[in-house]
């Protein structure tokens, strides 16, 4: 991430959206590119899932994040209207009925603010998650719910970082939420040199970290924080998807 806040947790989703709503600031500016980044995918995949080809996917993903830069989209956004999750899915869907009958590979001033993302890699994990009967809405949620994974495991890692216990986070982490065990306590409490009780203290203390900044990160998404189990539950439903 970009941008932490003074307790180490990336500033609120909100916040960043409507830094990026500002008009001609740098702060805005790197808000903008990080949100793009942070949801490049969950576009693409849903605009992929929704009968578009490869080419065309590439074509309106770039297009909508260009959009998104250019007209500040992020300007109209309002956190006490619900989830910004809602709110990017809208405006994709609301993008792509403007797009019908445009071609998809035209030319907009602009392009080359926008990160080069491999597009070969997208594609390969779309093709690696896709299931028939899904829809575009369930491939995005999806996709949605395994970044923010993946922001979650980022910032458990960069906090164990500046405590000094990067090798032991490591050496944890296939003990963490989506990761596969491949090793025994016993056999790693060997290898670490302690005892199988010390490792399921340590392990404990990892999976707190990891629940306090997973809803953390989910409180950044919701504009109630009362919504907070709802998204939690609904985003766990989608994993499971």
């Amino acid at each position: 991430m970009t941008m932490t806040s003074a307790a180490g947790f990336p500033p609120t989703r909100w916040t960043l959206v409507l830094q990026a709503g500002q008009q001609g600031d740098k702060v805005a500016d790197r808000a903008l590119d990080e949100l793009c980044r942070a949801y490049w995918y969950p576009v693409y995949a849903f605009v992929r899932r929704s009968g578009k080809t490869l080419e065309e996917a590439q074509d309106l993903t770039q297009d909508f994040f260009v959009r998104f830069l250019e007209r500040r989209y992020v300007a109209h956004a309002d956190p006490a209207k619900g989830r910004f999750r809602s709110f990017l899915l809208v405006s994709v869907k609301h993008f792509l009925l403007d797009q019908e009958g445009r071609r998809f590979a035209e030319k907009r001033g602009g392009r080359d603010r926008i990160m080069a993302l491999d597009c070969i890699d997208l594609e390969r994990r779309f093709g690696a998650e896709l299931s028939t009967h899904e829809t575009p809405e369930a491939i995005f949620d999806r996709s949605w719910a395994q970044s923010l994974v993946a922001r979650v495991m980022d910032d458990v890692r960069d906090a164990m970082d500046r405590e000094g216990q990067s090798p032991l986070f490591d050496q944890l982490k296939p003990f963490l939420p989506g990761n596969d065990e491949t090793i025994s306590y016993s056999e790693l409490a060997s290898k670490l040199g302690t005892t199988e009780g010390a490792l399921k203290v340590a392990v404990h203390r990892l999976r707190r970290k990891y629940r306090e900044i997973f809803r953390a990160e989910i409180a950044h998404l919701v504009s109630d924080p009362g919504e907070v189990d709802d998204e939690v539950r609904y985003l766990l439903r989608a994993l499971r998807a």
